[in-house]
């Protein structure tokens, strides 16, 4: 009796396992004709220009992506902007809130056992952003300042694992997303703000006096960026795979990133002035889904 129980326990692990595994997100995108997309409205690679209007470089990649589905699935889909944030963005992926999500998301371990990402579409560093006169050129300067990061976020984290960063002491404050970590470093309520340098950038562009602030110091991190989605989707995932091995391979993700990252964009015609760096190219080369974990060493000895 005892063995017939556990067999039928063993079967209904199994057939979990098998409703667990069978995620299809591509089926409830033709059903409804739309896909729900995750977006961001204050990150270097998708920001809102308000009014319901998302750009970037991600967003506009992601817009892509979904043509591409389309074509895949044989229909016309419209796109729901769905405005996500680093701390909801896991969850609203897990329970198909949002189909996927092509924000500024970093891919590394810890988040791989909640989530899936596509191949790699940019590498960002981890830098400081201070104003142009605080003295605060390297992580040692940070000793004895109050920097304010994003909440959700690993920056402060990679900070005080750096070789650099170990023995500086510092205060933290959490902004709720990148504009308002910004704010506060504009307002004098905070010396730096860490965070993925695109996003610095970014902010920086829109500041009523960009001179006024600097991107400085040593990277303290490495962080390769992906769209995400649910990781039980295989079906999806190949197909956001494909799309972005398509834009890689016809030279139009390049076109793109000369747009949004090297010619004035809006809201305030400025160029964020970002070069194409050696790592995004060495992941657009070779196209993979690695953690941060897998390749970080490699990048820091570079």
């Amino acid at each position: 009796m005892k063995k017939h129980l556990l067999a039928l326990v063993a079967l209904s692990l199994i057939a979990g396992g098998a409703v667990a595994q069978s995620v299809d997100t591509l089926a409830k995108i033709k059903a409804r004709g739309a896909v729900n997309l995750g977006v961001r409205d204050s990150s270097g690679l998708a920001f809102t220009l308000g009014g319901g209007k998302y750009v970037g470089f991600h967003t506009e990649m992601a817009e892509r992506i979904i043509g591409d589905l389309g074509k895949q699935l044989g229909t016309t889909l419209k796109i729901n902007y769905q405005l996500i944030t680093s701390q909801n963005r896991v969850p609203l992926v897990q329970n198909g809130t949002i189909d996927f999500e092509c924000g500024s998301t970093t891919n590394n371990a810890a988040r791989q056992k909640d989530a899936g990402f596509a191949v790699t579409t940019f590498v960002d560093e981890v830098r400081i952003a201070t104003k142009a006169n605080s003295g605060i050129k390297s992580v040692a300067d940070l000793n004895g300042k109050t920097l304010v990061t994003t909440t959700g976020t690993t920056s402060v984290q990679h900070l005080r694992r750096h070789e650099r960063g170990a023995n500086v002491d510092f205060k933290v404050v959490q902004g709720k997303d990148h504009a308002d970590s910004f704010l506060l470093l504009e307002s004098g309520r905070a010396d730096a703000f860490v965070m993925d340098g695109s996003i610095l950038a970014a902010n920086i562009s829109k500041a009523r006096n960009p001179k006024d602030f600097a991107i400085v110091g040593e990277a303290i991190s490495f962080e390769p960026i992906a769209c995400m989605l649910n990781k039980d989707d295989a079906k999806l995932k190949q197909a956001l795979d494909n799309s972005i091995k398509r834009q890689i391979k016809d030279g139009s993700l390049a076109k793109l990133y000369d747009k949004w990252f090297l010619q004035p964009i809006p809201p305030t015609n400025t160029a964020l002035n970002m070069p194409l760096n050696e790592s995004t190219k060495q992941a657009w080369a070779q196209p993979n889904d690695k953690p941060a974990e897998a390749y970080g060493s490699k990048l820091l000895a570079k």
